[in-house]
């Protein structure tokens, strides 16, 4: 039903602080004990090396950049080549970070230790800049995600957005923060901010569910032609070339909900590269983003999982 594009058109994702997502889970995590790991998962991770696994379990063509460095790059690597992404990535000094998270299994609860990564330089910006001006140039998508590697400037975003929109593909970015702020001047096609983002860009620290929709519609006013604010598991708010909608996920019990945004964000540069009409996108990407929250890997789908979820997504016009 999705796997077949219209277009040749190839989505490239963008990733410059890539990690390996380290998976530990422990029976009982005691801090200051001797853990004895039960089981662990090592995936290819960073938001958009996510969107790329979505992207291809979806049936798209895909090829993912961003910045690698030492073994831990060359496992992303080699790893998203195995899953039949290709790539294109630029190599810098060091070691990519390793983001690790302890699953304690006897309560459910989550401790994250996330390094940094290695330092960008100067010359290593501009050589990410041509690489992915090179891509745009076969690209109907293409996906800016997740943090600034230390090095980068905030307004790196921006500029890319300004590059990648020179050669007429699209740009969906997806970030938070001062690299948020900065790329929304750009006007990218797309953003994804969650609420907590889209409160941050009005200057307040939370917003209400009857302000949700007149901020989204704010946004799309600034000039980017959609607009989604996530939700969670209560959905999301979009505003497609002027047009609101409410999107109402499948009721499910989430395994998982790391990688959730990235999938949503899969799924409408999918259904984008496809044609696909605003509502239908929006089932796409909740669909996505479901199933993603079925699996214990950020960034993976079963796909008659998706297929059954699509069907349940509703999406009302506002």
């Amino acid at each position: 039903m999705y796997r077949k594009s219209r277009r040749s058109s190839m989505i490239t994702t963008v990733t410059l602080n890539a990690a390996i997502d380290k998976t530990y889970y422990v029976n009982q995590f005691e801090l200051g004990g001797v853990q004895r790991v039960a089981r662990q998962i090592a995936e290819p991770g960073g938001k958009g090396n996510n969107v790329a696994k979505v992207i291809t379990l979806l049936g798209g063509e895909v090829t993912a950049t961003g910045f690698v460095a030492g073994s831990s790059g060359s496992f992303i690597e080699s790893s998203l080549n195995n899953r039949g992404i290709q790539t294109s990535f630029v190599r810098v000094a060091g070691e990519s970070r390793v983001c690790l998270n302890i699953i304690d299994e006897s309560n459910g609860t989550s401790t994250e230790l996330l390094e940094q990564g290695p330092t960008i330089s100067d010359n290593q910006i501009t050589e990410m800049k041509q690489t992915i001006h090179r891509l745009a140039l076969q690209s109907s998508v293409v996906v800016l995600s997740g943090s600034l590697p230390p090095g980068a400037p905030a307004d790196l975003y921006a500029d890319l957005i300004g590059i990648i929109q020179s050669t007429k593909a699209r740009v969906f970015l997806d970030t938070s923060g001062a690299a948020l702020t900065s790329g929304l001047q750009a006007r990218p096609h797309f953003v994804k901010p969650n609420e907590h983002e889209l409160a941050g860009w009005l200057g307040q620290d939370q917003l209400n569910e009857s302000e949700w929709a007149e901020a989204a519609q704010k946004l799309a006013a600034e000039g980017i032609p959609q607009v989604c604010v996530t939700l969670g598991d209560r959905g999301a708010i979009a505003f497609i070339d002027g047009q609101g909608y409410r999107v109402i996920p499948p009721n499910i019990q989430a395994v998982n909900t790391v990688g959730c945004g990235d999938s949503f964000v899969a799924g409408m540069a999918f259904a984008e590269e496809r044609g696909d009409s605003p509502a239908e996108k929006l089932r796409i990407a909740s669909a996505a983003a479901a199933a993603n929250a079925m699996s214990d890997k950020a960034g993976h789908i079963e796909y008659k999982l998706f297929q059954d979820y699509v069907k349940q997504v509703q999406v009302v016009a506002l």
